[in-house]
């Protein structure tokens, strides 16, 4: 009987879902949602599983999403990007945000990767040199070529306040390196006195704090560039087997797919030590940022992605079914357009050593994505803007210093595009606006 209770809910829940899709004029496969919805009914909360023939893991309902298919690829850039392996030194890459979801989001802007790494050291502060002389060597290893550029490194933390470039930066801030300073091993900025300062590479041992390295990929057999960035979750083991993360905090694994199976065996050991309130402080803290995406700074492509995240882990699989299918309208593929725009900056540049043909294809193919999934006037700017773009990486114009006046008008353009569809599409989804409404309430400051 409870089998049967539970079918006829599920056929409920899945024709409210088809009843609301028709109203906001999206298409639904009703195969596909009663599959999702059932397997969503099965899931643990805070369960993750290991799909032995595709040698990946993670939470279960991440792997619900993550579209196998596209595992060579992500493994290939994933040879790129992560950290490696030393006698002292244990990591597992995994795969994370749009790029983990692909069976749902056919559009994914970039490649984020997210990697634990484990330091075994006598002392905090020997995991620290340990950790600067890694993402160093990997920077300088991984420096330029045909299919990548280094773009940023972030490690270290500000311990007063500086000034870069004419930019005031607070004690507390992360320290962001570009590719020359990482080359140098070191960068010069000023005091709050107005003093100069060289801060050495070595600085950032003090507290790493936020540790992120960025590159641009190119693909030539795909005609594309693509941003790809690692996160890294440090953590030390001492000898007595303890561990402290050098950040204050172990990250839990609610939006990973890891991509090698024989590191197991580090993911359940740091698994042992996610809070268990893990999950109500994940949904809290982008709850914070679905309130920051839609009433300060409105980025409603980016608040749909959050609120996916949190109605699927909270059990509320109507509305996450709901805003699941929003990603595959055409109209999402804006989403990957105004993305990669920051990508074609990065890559399109005189000094860039990308494959130029690369870049190009990837122009053309944003020409045609604006195309096909726009109509009106701000798409013949957009339209003009990216051929404009285009001339400037084949060298048949110089742009000069119109180049950036150019990406920040065309990715406002576009952000005004996306924008227009995700907030119609998930205002007339009823349990979405009783929580839009309700953020008010729910959260804290937002950071």
């Amino acid at each position: 009987m409870a089998d049967e209770r539970s079918q006829v809910d599920t056929q409920k829940d899945i024709d409210q879902i088809i009843k609301t899709a028709r109203m906001l004029g999206v298409e639904v496969n009703e195969t596909d949602v009663a599959q999702w919805l059932t397997a969503m009914a099965a899931s643990g909360t805070m369960e993750w599983e290991v799909d032995e023939e595709a040698g990946i893991y993670g939470h279960e309902i991440t792997l619900l999403d993550f579209d196998k298919a596209t595992l060579d690829r992500y493994r290939r850039i994933a040879d790129i990007v992560q950290l490696p392996d030393l006698p002292n030194v244990e990591t597992a890459i995994s795969l994370a945000g749009s790029a983990a979801q692909g069976v749902i989001q056919r559009y994914p802007g970039d490649c984020d990767y997210f990697e634990r790494v484990n330091i075994k050291a006598e002392t905090r502060e020997e995991a620290c040199r340990i950790l600067a002389n890694l993402m160093r060597d990997k920077a300088l290893d991984k420096f330029e070529g045909p299919g990548y550029q280094l773009i940023e490194v972030k490690f270290g933390t500000w311990k007063a306040d500086v000034i870069k470039d004419g930019e005031r930066l607070k004690a507390g801030s992360p320290i962001s390196w570009n590719p020359d300073e990482v080359k140098a091993g070191k960068m010069h900025v000023f005091r709050a006195s107005g003093e100069p300062w060289e801060v050495a590479w070595e600085y950032g041992c003090l507290d790493p704090g936020w540790c992120k390295m960025d590159w641009v990929i190119a693909e030539p057999e795909r005609g594309r560039v693509v941003n790809a960035s690692n996160m890294l979750d440090v953590t030390w083991e001492a000898p007595d087997g303890s561990i402290t993360p050098l950040d204050g905090f172990i990250d839990p694994y609610f939006q990973e797919v890891y991509l090698e199976a024989d590191s197991v065996p580090l993911f359940a050991k740091l698994a042992r030590h996610v809070s268990p309130q893990a999950l109500d402080e994940y949904v809290q803290q982008i709850t914070r940022e679905v309130f920051k995406y839609t009433h300060e700074h409105p980025n409603y492509g980016k608040a749909a992605k959050r609120m996916y995240n949190i109605f699927r882990l909270t059990g509320r699989h109507q509305a996450a079914a709901l805003i699941r299918e929003l990603f595959d309208e055409p109209a999402a593929l804006l989403y990957q357009v105004w993305s990669l725009l920051d990508t074609i900056d990065d890559a399109g540049r005189p000094d860039s050593t990308l494959d130029r043909e690369a870049v190009v294809q990837q122009t053309d193919a944003l020409i045609r994505d604006v195309v096909e999934c726009c109509e009106g006037p701000l798409e013949t700017e957009i339209v003009m803007a990216l051929i404009r773009l285009r001339d400037g990486i084949t060298g048949r114009v110089e742009l000069g210093e119109s180049w950036d006046t150019l990406i920040a008008d065309s990715r406002t353009k576009v952000e005004q595009l996306v924008n227009e569809f995700f907030k119609v599409k998930l205002l007339g989804i009823p349990e979405v606006r009783e929580f839009l409404d309700s953020l008010g309430d729910q959260v804290g400051p937002v950071a």
